[in-house]
This record gives C-alpha cells, structure tokens and sequence, in this order.
C-alpha cells in the first residue's frame, strides 16, 4: 500500500522549469542586464552561492558508515522528490486554467499515469527507509508535508488512510525536513550540497528557510 502512496506523490506533483537568457542594453555610461521575459534592467546578476567544502570529518566509524549509507540512498531517491516539485508546480498551473472539476480531475490521473509507467518499477524498489527519506526530501523540495499534499490534492480521509497504512512500515507522512534541529537532516542537506557541487545531482532549491552555512557551523563533529 506503501508503494501506491510514492507513486500517488510523484505521479501527481507537477512543476515548470523555464530556462532563462540574459539580454544586455547599452546604455550611455552604464550597462544593464534584463532577463529574458522581464521587464526590468538591472545593473547585477545575483549568483547562486558557491560552498566551499572541508573534509569530511566523524566523531567514530559507526557514524562514518551511517552517513554513507544514508548518502547512497540520499542520492537515490533525490531525483523522485525533485520530479515532485516539479510536477507540483505545473499541476497547479495547469489545473489553474481549467475551470471544471471535471476535467482537473481527468487531467490529473493522465499526469499519474504517464509518470507511474515511466517510474513505477523504480519507486518499487524502494526500502522503508528510502520511502522515509523520499518524505523528507518531498517537504524540502515543496515546503509541504507528503500528507497534506495528499490531503490537498485529495481528500482529508484518503490522507489519514494513506498515513496510517504508512505507519504499519515505520513511515510518516506528516514527517518534515528540519536540519536546524534533526541532525539526519542535517547529514541529508549536507550529501545534497556536496552531490550539487560535483554535477552528481541536478540541483534544486529548497523552498525551506535556511542557510547550509549555519548548519555546517552548527552541527560540525563535537557540536552535537
């Protein structure tokens, strides 16, 4: 039943990724830069923050193994929780320009039908674990529980029913991703950081507020 809750939350999130070219004006004196699609001109481009990254460092072995091994199934599942923003955002927007329910209602199950056939037999292979791990990093990615977008998209009863069948596997639903106080979390931020850096992973945004260089500060070796 498990399963049929991962493929729901992938299947049915939608997001839309824009590509974005920079156009420059000359002026008299002064050069502007205006995205493209956007009025205004700017005088600087806001870049993405770039990390510096120390070497990695454990308090003992078994904490060293733990954070490769939550590392290998971080990476795994990283992708799914990335096409669910994804999908979320270009649900909203399309549904946004439908006016029947009817049709919303069509429209979504097409969107969870083309996904399950593309990603049915991985999501299958997920451990309970990594279904844990996929909670969190959907709530990092969208900024709302796997439960209430079920209960969002859905009904409140279909959200308790999914969660409790979840629970019977040691996994919730309403699970958050707080790496200012869960330390797992943290290591999870941290793997992500590192994969992004390297073009291991396609990076994404989390729409959570924080700030990886505090965390890094916060929770370094004798810290926690």
């Amino acid at each position: 039943m498990f399963k049929t809750v991962i493929f729901y939350l992938v299947c049915c999130l939608a997001m839309r990724v824009g590509s974005q070219e920079l156009q420059k004006v000359d002026t008299t004196d002064v050069y502007y830069v205006r995205m493209s699609g956007d009025s205004v001109l700017m005088k600087s481009i806001e870049l993405e923050d770039v990390y510096l990254f120390g070497k990695l460092e454990f308090d003992s072995k078994e904490e060293k193994l733990r954070y490769y091994i939550l590392r290998r199934k971080t990476l795994k599942v990283y992708p799914y929780a990335k096409l669910a923003a994804e999908r979320l955002v270009e649900l909203n927007d399309s549904i946004a320009l439908i006016t029947k329910k009817r049709k919303q209602k069509k429209y979504t199950k097409k969107v969870q039908k083309y996904i399950e056939g593309e990603f049915s037999d991985e999501l299958k292979k997920l451990t309970r674990t990594e279904g844990q791990i996929l909670v969190k990093l959907i709530h990092r990615q969208t900024g709302d529980t796997a439960f209430d977008l079920v209960k969002n998209l859905r009904s409140g009863w279909r959200a308790f029913w999914y969660n409790t069948t979840a629970s019977a596997f040691n996994i919730s639903l309403k699970e958050e991703f707080v790496p200012t106080e869960v330390h797992e979390d943290y290591l999870i931020e941290d793997i992500l950081q590192r994969a992004f850096a390297s073009d291991r992973l396609e990076r994404q945004k989390s729409v959570l507020d924080y700030d990886y260089a505090t965390l890094v500060n916060k929770w370094k070796p004798g810290k926690k």
